[in-house]
């Protein structure tokens, strides 16, 4: 923690970042991060039952599962309030067996930030999952390998890198995401105002271009790492499974 602040303050320094940007900041890393890996699991099979499933009504799911990037981030972050606010049928059951608030809430902010970047992960994936060689499934099959040991240790190996690259795209989505954000959890310092929404506030007020300009340099730092990192763990990915 200390090593952080010391971090924190060379930073500052160095870039002239306010302690509440720097809030804003460490919040949509944090919203990001927990979006993309709570809707990692249901990005997979989701995927995996598009890919491989034979059910009617699977062009409905695919519809349902992509209409986040079809209608307007407002329509969707609206749609999360009458759902999830507290007094919707969804949230007020969170609330009242979990605990768990969703409205004005940072954790709103990372369920808007997951519905928002699900699609592009899912569609990631499932790409992925349409490339395995089936011959490759069958014959661990005959072996005596049941479906999810088959999966595991098969399947998922060979989608690896589109896993990567799913939660990726599904995490740079989260770290831009404005519309749906601000609808369901509006724009709280400290508590729901990420770095989208930081940027926004600044133009909104006199001379604060610079605050807005310094943010917006964080934001494509971040965004430009988090492509790095795709396209090396990805290739680290691809040669794990060339070697196996």
């Amino acid at each position: 923690m200390a090593g952080l602040t010391c971090f924190k303050g060379r930073e500052l320094d160095a870039l002239g970042l306010s302690s509440d940007e720097w809030t804003a900041i460490e919040l949509s890393l944090r919203v990001s991060i927990v979006a993309m890996l709570v809707s990692l699991p249901f990005g997979i099979a989701a995927a995996y039952l598009l890919a491989r499933g034979r059910f009617w009504g699977k062009s409905i799911l695919n519809g349902v599962i992509h209409l986040p990037l079809i209608l307007p981030p407002v329509v969707t972050g609206f749609i999360l309030l009458i759902l999830f606010g507290r007094k919707g049928p969804i949230g007020s059951l969170f609330e009242q067996y979990l605990g768990l608030v969703f409205s004005f809430r940072w954790t709103g902010a990372a369920l808007a930030c997951g519905v928002m970047g699900f699609p592009l992960m899912v569609r990631s994936i499932r790409l992925s999952v349409e490339a395995v060689d089936r011959k490759l499934e069958e014959a661990a099959g005959t072996l005596g390998a049941s479906p999810v040991w088959t999966f595991v240790t098969v399947t998922l190996p060979l989608i690896l890198p589109g896993i990567i690259a799913g939660m990726i795209l599904s995490f740079a989505k989260a770290m831009g995401e404005f519309g749906a954000t601000i609808t369901f959890v509006s724009n709280i310092p400290g508590e729901t105002q990420t770095l989208s929404s930081a940027i926004y506030t600044f133009t909104q007020v006199p001379g604060g271009d610079a605050g807005a300009m310094r943010l917006t340099i964080v934001a494509i730092i971040i965004s430009m790492v988090a492509l790095l990192a795709s396209e090396f763990l990805a290739y680290l990915a691809g040669r794990r499974v060339d070697f196996e």
